[in-house]
């Protein structure tokens, strides 16, 4: 039924929230495409980070299935456009700036047409992107704090969200 989930969509997958919520409200799941017969399915705690005991722990308990790779926490992928309440950011035109502090770093994501009166709007496509590039896990765990800016000035090194995972790998050390 989960493979073929497209068959009845809608009702699949509030029967698996359904489920899921029972674990742990803050809960969620994705699924990646059929690719050779096989499918990806995420257990993501939707950012929230007081619910990754939850990810882990049903992760955990996963059977294995062979036509199943089960995933826990939303992975690095290919940069996104993105959109919310009514603003679309093109991610070829974000830019990031890293700056470590020991274990963890503070980002400041440059979105063109930044406008502080829609600052929430904009702290939230920066958290779709970083999600989206660094992976949940590593936003929650390795990030301290995120600020959003129209542009850096030309002094600043940033990154493309393509190249940011490198970047902060680097930046905080690890390969």
């Amino acid at each position: 039924m989960l493979f073929n989930f497209e068959k009845d969509q809608e009702h699949i997958f509030d029967q698996l929230g359904d489920q899921m919520h029972r674990v742990n409200p803050n809960l969620t799941f994705e699924f990646g495409p059929k690719e050779n017969g096989h499918r990806e399915f995420v257990i993501s705690a939707d950012g929230i980070k007081e619910a990754f005991p939850a990810v882990e722990a049903l992760y955990a308990a996963a059977p294995s299935l062979p036509r199943w790779k089960c995933t826990k926490f939303r992975p690095r992928r290919k940069p996104l456009d993105v959109s919310y309440q009514g603003v679309s950011v093109p991610s070829a035109q974000v830019r990031v700036k890293v700056d470590p502090k020991g274990q963890t770093a503070n980002l400041t994501v440059f979105i063109p047409g930044f406008a502080a009166d829609k600052n929430r709007t904009y702290q939230a496509l920066s958290f779709l992107l970083l999600d989206g590039a660094l992976g949940e896990y590593d936003v929650e765990t390795r990030v301290d704090q995120i600020s959003v800016a129209a542009k850096p000035n030309e002094k600043e090194q940033t990154y493309s969200l393509e190249d940011l995972p490198k970047a902060f790998d680097a930046a905080l050390a690890r390969k």
